[in-house]
């Protein structure tokens, strides 16, 4: 279904909870945020019920996302129904790779297709700061578990980080000579009270293509990714760059978010959102909800314009 400014929806990224076993410094202020008590996060059976219901306007893709998915009870068996449902035709999940060496093999065996994984430093003192005390071998032990499970093509999130990171751009490029991966840098985006903290480090991504001019810009079938793609000659993986303040890519904005809580968000960077969990809960129709979404979806986010107010929820509380 085409939305307000005629963009084909056609993917829901669905965050399963608000929890997290890391806390990590642009995700998460220092105070931390208040959790959301048990019964205002929507249960498994309610968010199986909201998919089956966004296939109707034409949404085919899924990504579950959190906090961290993984962490969430039963996460194996909603990967399982939601791969069952008729019209969805890709499920996905986006991981901080912890817990994935226990859950991986399962996952794929229910239906999961592909995994993103976060890792923003090699380095495991570096790790353990960002994360405010991850274990980065838990990591690159998930990361070869996916592998061993199938989970292609496998993606790895590296958030840009001015003073922290950027020193290990060339390294982690260089994980694609080998390795049939995607390493995919993105942009540090402003959102919630922490958005200071973003501001502060910001660099954008240009300094990847300056610090490796032998990246070769490769066409990207998929014309709704975010990702502008390009690859060292010979090299097995992909490099992606995806910059959402440099070069905003909003015209070929393919989603919607459904938060934990059950609210529904037309765009990320807008405090805009619809209440679909009360309207679920009182035993409403819950299509309507869905398409008010797309009516409302902005034509694009204001984040360089100077009338930009950083959203009021944290990225932890939206979903990554």
């Amino acid at each position: 279904m085409l939305d307000g400014e005629g963009r084909e929806i056609n993917y829901l990224r669905i965050s399963v909870t608000d929890l997290c076993n890391l806390r990590c410094k642009y995700c998460i202020p220092e105070e931390g945020v208040v959790k959301k008590c048990h019964s205002s996060i929507l249960t498994l059976e309610e968010i199986e019920k909201i998919v089956v219901e966004s296939t109707k306007v034409g949404i085919n893709k899924v990504r579950l996302t959190g906090g961290e998915p993984l962490v969430r009870r039963g996460i194996v068996e909603l990967v399982d129904k939601i791969s069952n449902i008729e019209g969805i035709n890709e499920i996905a999940l986006t991981t901080n790779g912890i817990l994935l060496k226990k859950y991986a093999a399962d996952l794929k065996k229910a239906g999961l297709k592909r995994v993103n994984i976060s890792l923003d430093t090699l380095n495991k003192y570096k790790y353990e700061y960002i994360t405010r005390g991850g274990n980065l071998q838990d990591v690159l032990r998930g990361i070869e578990a996916a592998k061993k499970a199938g989970l292609f093509p496998l993606k790895l999130n590296i958030v840009l980080i001015k003073g922290f990171n950027d020193d290990e751009i060339e390294n982690f490029v260089n994980l694609t000579l080998k390795n049939e991966i995607d390493i995919r840098f993105i942009e540090l985006m402003p959102i919630g009270d922490n958005s200071w903290w973003a501001q502060k480090h910001f660099i954008s991504n240009n300094i990847v293509l300056n610090r490796n001019p032998s990246l070769i810009p490769i066409d990207n079938k998929d014309k709704s990714s975010p990702a502008k793609h390009y690859k060292l000659p010979n090299a097995k993986g992909r490099v992606g760059l995806i910059n959402p303040i440099s070069s905003h890519f909003c015209s070929n904005c393919n989603r919607l978010r459904l938060t934990a809580d059950g609210k529904v968000k037309p765009c990320l960077h807008s405090n805009e959102e619809i209440d679909i969990k009360t309207v679920l809960r009182q035993g409403g129709d819950v299509l309507p909800i869905i398409r008010k979404a797309l009516e409302i979806k902005p034509k694009e986010h204001h984040i360089n314009k100077g009338d930009y107010t950083p959203v009021n929820r944290e990225m932890v509380q939206i979903g990554g």
